[in-house]
């Protein structure tokens, strides 16, 4: 049950609710629903190459999160993007998590012990940002953490409640929150300050979660342990950016930390104890489905593991159930932004952050120990090469998903470097027909995944090919760029999934996570391989 206090603040905050509607009481007409309004090409402005994509931003009063600086940079690629195509589906992808999936901003309500009277401020001064994925009325951890990372190139100090940095910070407070809730789950819903009515999620009634959560705070409830790395990425690379160190020091992320590192902890172990027994498990999950993804094995527990070091995750970043429950570039993903988040603890002068800072320093290297160990395996074409997800007992499973982490964007997080002999045998596997989800066809071949199916290429590991590839000639860049043009069918965005064989089957026509990713993928060849963006991609 809601507080005094949070009933207050949602009450308050009614009037300033931006909702799905998109309405404006200055215009005439009220904004669109994006989600009709993204399907369609008639009536927009046209792109002058082959593909004539419509534009497909809101128009700028019916924007969530209007900034200067995003503006400044599209009009700044507008001079240097030399294909008229590729600028407009830039034009379109990069700005659409401010766009259309920031729902709220605003400040924390205040404890009610800290309540005062009516005629005083009912807030504090801690950012909160509630951010979608798109067309699903929920907070991701994993998917908000990324479509914010992906304005990492415009990040810089400020204090301003408009500024990019505050909606980073905004992220961090409300993912903050959302895990000391339940450390396990990975969706939740609107907090009560900004007014926006609660989503509803019938897989609440079909599962059952140990421990328990509840549905008015939590959208969904599955283990994945990337949503906590997501998390501590984050939180790294703002502090790398800013040198801000105030959203660690000022509202509890310390406390946030360390229900991050009991969480995982009670994960680490193996199924059986020393002497036969049934190990306890943080977590378990059943469901009542008729997809085998959507629920584990023996009793919620999943298939047994021993002890390597590394954390089980009962689901992966697709929401699939894992197979063997050490996924690799979860660990991978974890290990490297613990290791990082350690950095920001180690600044903070207390006892307690004294002793966290070793636990995660610790945490990390076994972590890592136990993927050297337990991770490499020898494939018989390509050599030494990452597991995506193994056992401890030498069980393994060996291909890739499209979702981050994966195998292939290990280079991406920086937890390998991109010329790493086991990284590059690994993304040659990835990317060919040993992997069981790459897809392949005349009109799109891509990793993808049994999220959607097998023959289903997802633009998003297109993406994080052209961003982890050693390629100096760019041939390679040039080819996914001008294969993800040809995937939008004729919509100018970027979607889920393509079936590889028919451009016209696809999957989601608002997913933001992959839309900022391909802005950010085009600012990073302005960096790195400018020359590309001089090409034609007709």
């Amino acid at each position: 049950m809601l507080s005094g206090a949070w009933l207050l603040l949602a009450v308050l905050a009614l009037t300033n609710y931006h909702s799905l509607s998109y309405a404006a009481p200055t215009l005439e007409k009220p904004c669109p629903r994006y989600d009709d309004f993204s399907k369609s090409r008639f009536d927009k402005n046209l792109s002058k190459g082959r593909h004539q994509l419509p534009l497909q931003r809101p128009g700028e009063k019916c924007r969530k999160f209007p900034s200067p600086v995003l503006e400044r940079t599209i009009n700044r690629l507008r001079e240097k993007i030399a294909d008229p195509d590729l600028f407009r589906l830039f034009e379109n992808a990069y700005p659409n998590t401010l766009d259309t999936a920031v729902l709220w901003t605003g400040f924390a309500a205040k404890d009610d012990a800290d309540l005062p009277s009516a005629s005083s401020s009912t807030t504090t001064d801690e950012d909160l940002a509630f951010v979608i994925t798109g067309d699903i009325n929920a907070m991701w951890l994993r998917d908000s953490a990324n479509q914010i990372l992906s304005y990492l190139p415009l990040l810089e100090p400020s204090e301003s409640p408009d500024s990019i940095a505050a909606l980073f910070r905004g992220v961090i407070n409300l993912q903050s929150r959302y895990i000391k809730i339940t450390p396990y789950c990975h969706a939740f819903q609107p907090p009560p300050e900004s007014g926006i009515p609660l989503g509803t999620n019938y897989a609440y009634y079909q599962n059952k979660v140990n421990p328990p959560y509840d549905r008015s705070k939590t959208f969904d409830c599955k283990w994945e342990l990337d949503s906590l790395a997501s998390f501590l990425q984050l939180s790294s690379e703002y502090h790398n950016s800013t040198g801000d160190m105030r959203p660690f020091i000022k509202y509890k992320w310390v406390e946030t930390v360390e229900v991050i590192l009991d969480a995982v902890e009670a994960m680490r172990t193996a199924t059986y104890t020393s002497d036969g027994r049934i190990a306890p498990s943080g977590y378990t999950m059943t469901g009542q489905t008729n997809r085998a993804t959507e629920t584990t094995s023996n009793d919620g527990l999943g298939n047994p593991v021993k002890w390597t070091g590394m954390i089980r995750s009962t689901f992966r970043p697709s929401d699939d159930a894992t197979i063997h429950q050490f996924l690799i570039p979860s660990n991978m993903m974890f290990a490297r932004f613990l290791q990082d988040a350690s950095v920001i603890m180690a600044k903070i002068k207390s006892q307690e952050a004294e002793d966290l800072t070793q636990r995660m320093r610790t945490m990390a290297a076994e972590i890592r120990a136990g993927i050297a160990k337990h991770g490499v395996i020898h494939h018989p074409s390509f050599g030494p090469v990452f597991a995506f997800e193994v056992d401890g007992y030498g069980s393994h499973n060996l291909m890739d998903d499209a979702n981050l982490p994966s195998l292939l964007s290990a280079a991406l997080t920086g937890y390998v470097s991109p010329r790493d002999e086991v990284y590059l045998n690994t993304r040659l596997f990835a990317l060919s027909e040993h992997n069981p989800y790459w897809a392949h066809g005349p009109v799109f071949s891509a990793i993808g995944g049994p999220h959607l199916g097998p023959g289903r290429g997802w633009p998003l590991a297109s993406i994080v090919r052209v961003m982890t590839s050693a390629d100096g000639s760019g041939e390679e860049a040039k080819a996914e760029i001008m294969a993800i043009l040809n995937t939008t069918d004729g919509l100018g965005l970027i979607h889920e999934s393509i079936y590889s064989h028919d451009v016209k089957q696809w999957s989601r026509h608002w997913f933001s996570w992959a839309n900022g990713m391909f802005g950010q993928m085009i600012l990073d060849i302005g960096k790195t391989r400018p020359y590309l963006l001089d090409e034609s991609y007709q």
